[in-house]
């Protein structure tokens, strides 16, 4: 399984799999994967030790599906290889667990929050500024963390308001930014020896984690129960607060797919919900 585990990451990943799901691939099987079978033969791997390591997490419903998933398309891989029968995945018939959807926006108040502590932050120090930018950017462009980390200055245009980014979970796509983002943007200060808009602390790298300056700006600001892609959630959740169809949020999002922006359809009588209070609070109070 090791052999069969460095072939699949040497010559299956690079042409199939995007740089950052290669990267997670890696992660699963050096934690989960080849720990447990890394010394099995590749013919001798059954249903019955799928299920069982399924078993074993599912207490992390979601990374026990994903690391069901890793195994099965090696697996698969090693059919296609001739290194096992034909038609046999072990992983086949090993029922996924069901996953609840989080859905978690930001109210008007806690917006505020938020960003009163991310100023503190600023003024305070308890937060680097390449990490404070991170956040606002986050906020005011519904962009995935990875594309914002990651950003590059020469897939940005300002003048147009553009983020031309040339990979994302769904490909190439060209992000439009706000007078807001811009400003944020603008206010960053360049470093000649690096590419990245937000250049981390070792040479040559960019910004790659937000959780540590992340949780402390929570704690500061009150907010509970608040995932950094929750301000993805919240960006779309806005646009419909603002009047915006689900086709425009859809491409604001990037979303490939007509039922990815569906999940936020619920929201969209928000704006008709808060007409209707208005209307019958007002006819309320007059009548007594």
């Amino acid at each position: 399984m090791a052999d069969l585990a460095k072939r699949f990451m040497d010559d299956y990943a690079p042409d199939h799999l995007k740089p950052s799901t290669a990267r997670l691939y890696r992660k699963i099987l050096d934690k989960r994967i080849l720990p447990r079978f890394g010394k099995r033969r590749v013919a001798d791997i059954g249903r019955a030790d799928a299920a069982a390591l399924h078993h074993e997490m599912r207490a992390v419903p979601g990374h026990a599906n994903r690391t069901l998933g890793v195994l099965s398309r090696m697996l698969t891989m090693a059919e296609v290889w001739e290194m096992r029968p034909e038609g046999v995945n072990p992983c086949r018939f090993v029922r996924k667990y069901p996953e609840r959807k989080r859905e978690r926006f930001l109210s008007d108040d806690e917006y505020r929050r938020l960003g009163a502590a991310l100023r503190d932050a600023e003024r305070e120090g308890f937060a680097s500024p390449e990490a404070v930018a991170a956040i606002r950017l986050l906020m005011l462009t519904g962009c995935r963390s990875g594309e914002i980390l990651s950003l590059r200055w020469e897939h940005v245009d300002l003048d147009r308001g553009e983020l031309r980014l040339p990979d994302s979970k769904t490909g190439a796509k060209i992000v439009h930014l706000g007078e807001p983002a811009v400003a944020v943007l603008r206010g960053i200060q360049r470093s000649e020896d690096s590419p990245w808009v937000l250049p981390g602390q070792k040479p040559g790298a960019h910004l790659a984690f937000l959780h540590g300056p992340w949780y402390r700006i929570l704690e500061r600001s009150g907010i509970e129960n608040l995932r950094i892609h929750d301000l993805r959630h919240s960006f779309a959740s806005g646009g419909l607060l603002v009047g915006e169809g689900l086709p425009m949020i859809g491409k604001l999002l990037g979303h490939n797919k007509v039922q990815t922006t569906a999940r936020y359809a619920h929201l969209a009588n928000d704006p008709v919900k808060s007409a209707a209070n208005r209307i019958a609070t007002r006819i309320a109070d007059v009548a007594g």
